[in-house]
């Protein structure tokens, strides 16, 4: 995908990034720093100069106590407990591709998930309190928790405790599809870090 076309993708991320840390009473250094982000990279998210993976984006909406769906400007007209096959559509972060699964404003929320193959968001290690649980669909994920690591077959499932530092990748050229369900920390106080390839973890 040309780079022209980035700044199209999700064109709802940076205002509402900016509306919920202020809603939260935090300053630009102060979510940064819960976020484990340098506030440079903050700014350039919340001014659209830069767009967040899926992860970041599950990492962000846990700093802010909120929804990927709500980050995205999403709103649900009605709690309906059905998600149908042609419900809400396919979003984009850096080349992950998530479906809504479940319902908004719930404890926890669930995401169908296309990861591709070859992307640096196999690299980022998150830790944060929950739990994760997912469900490979297709293709194999290459899932590490800590120092083990672990390969996932279609049919195989995984749940843990999400202080554990963990992070996924496709382990096939075509990427790997799977269901993935998340506890959602309803508190803008969720800390969680977030560490590249060259760095670590924090609880």
């Amino acid at each position: 995908m040309s780079t022209d076309q980035e700044p199209d993708r999700l064109p709802d991320v940076a205002p509402h990034l900016r509306d919920l840390r202020r809603r939260a009473g935090l300053t630009l250094e102060a979510a940064a720093a819960r976020a484990g982000l340098s506030p440079a990279h903050l700014s350039r998210l919340e001014t659209g100069r830069r767009q967040p993976s899926l992860p970041l984006l599950l990492a962000l909406a846990r700093t802010y106590g909120t929804t990927v769906s709500e980050l995205l400007g999403e709103t649900t007209a009605v709690a309906d407990p059905i998600v149908r096959a042609g419900g809400p559509g396919a979003r984009e972060a850096d080349g992950w591709t998530y479906w809504q699964a479940g319902g908004s404003g719930r404890g926890m929320q669930a995401l169908r998930v296309h990861v591709p193959h070859g992307r640096g968001q196999g690299e980022l290690v998150r830790v944060h309190p929950g739990e994760e649980w997912l469900y490979v669909l297709k293709g194999r994920l290459r899932l590490h928790l800590a120092e083990a690591e672990y390969l996932l077959e279609p049919g195989d499932s995984a749940h843990f405790d999400s202080l554990t530092p963990h992070r996924i990748a496709a382990a096939t050229g075509g990427g790997a599809d799977l269901l993935f369900v998340h506890t959602l920390l309803q508190s803008s106080l969720a800390g969680l870090c977030l560490g590249g390839t060259g760095g670590h973890a924090r609880p």
